[in-house]
């Protein structure tokens, strides 16, 4: 279903090499809000060091992100030393086809990673890329987002359930 998540973990930094490597994923990219940041621009704890660890490792890795707030963006893009594209679009192909582009490698060898099945899963899983949702880092979250939560809880719980089976 296109509304379910590949893979479904707690954060980013739980994404590991050798989960990598499994299910033959290069390239990863990233979301930003809530994935690596939270509302205040804080970037999570352990995330410079996963990047690096898995960049010595050979995955590469892009942050595409729907923020119009270069600044924000480009911050994350500093800290982490990693190419970038915001007004992305996501769901939409715009943005994640640009990620695609810098990676320089077939759609399935990338994994989305991101804390919103209506943008990140979405967008992922209409390319055929491996998608993966984290938990939100923080309850804040901007208005438009904060109205999809209790759908995308519905959406994990029924996920969840399926996974069951």
């Amino acid at each position: 279903m296109i509304l379910y998540p590949k893979y479904y973990c707690k954060k980013v930094t739980d994404i590991d090499i050798e989960f990598l490597k499994k299910y033959n994923i290069n390239g990863l990219i990233l979301d930003v809000d809530n994935t690596l940041i939270d509302f205040d621009w804080n970037i999570i704890e352990g995330a410079k060091e996963w990047c690096e660890n898995l960049k010595s490792k050979g995955i590469k890795f892009v942050i595409v992100s729907n923020t119009n707030k270069t600044k924000k963006v480009e911050k994350v893009s500093k800290y982490l030393d990693i190419e970038y594209v915001y007004k992305a679009c996501k769901p939409l192909s715009k943005g994640l086809k640009k990620g695609k582009e810098i990676l320089n490698m077939n759609y399935e060898n990338i994994a989305t990673v991101g804390d919103q099945i209506f943008t990140d899963v979405i967008g992922g899983n209409r390319l055929n890329m491996f998608s993966i949702l984290v938990e939100p880092i923080a309850k804040k979250d901007i208005w438009i987002t904060m109205i999809k939560r209790p759908i995308e809880k519905l959406v994990i719980k029924k996920y969840n359930k399926s996974l069951e089976k």
